[in-house]
């Protein structure tokens, strides 16, 4: 194997399909339960709808996709602090939780957004 001149720093975003016309119903739970701050697109974007939104290290792109299927399967791995907080506020905005312990040194649930894209989230066991 060849050795690299680049080097990986970070993930940049993550990017999400939705159906058309997803955009409040991504505001109310990206931005409304996640408390995530939704981000200008550029205007050359912005024309495609969608939106995107910012919040602890965590970018994700909602892009309008016109046949729409939701990602059952593939997913973003989120960590977090304060799962169970996580939890809490899902349950109160009357989203299911799935809760997994089959990742070693971590806790971990499936989630789902308002359009049923997979989400996991985790947080590592002190």
């Amino acid at each position: 194997m060849r050795t690299p001149t680049f080097a990986f720093t970070r993930l940049h975003h993550v990017q999400l399909a939705i159906p058309p016309g997803g955009e409040e119903a991504c505001r109310s739970f990206w931005g409304g339960v996640l408390g995530m701050d939704e981000l200008e697109k550029p205007p050359a974007l912005a024309a495609r709808g969608g939106c995107w939104f910012r919040g602890g290290g965590v970018e994700v792109h909602l892009g309008v996709e016109q046949d729409f299927t939701p990602a059952r399967k593939a997913h973003p791995g989120i960590l977090v602090s304060d799962l169970r907080g996580l939890a809490d506020t899902f349950a109160a905005a009357g989203v299911e939780v799935t809760w997994d312990g089959e990742f070693p040194g971590h806790d971990r649930f499936y989630a789902a957004d308002p359009f049923g894209n997979r989400l996991e989230f985790l947080e590592p066991r002190s």
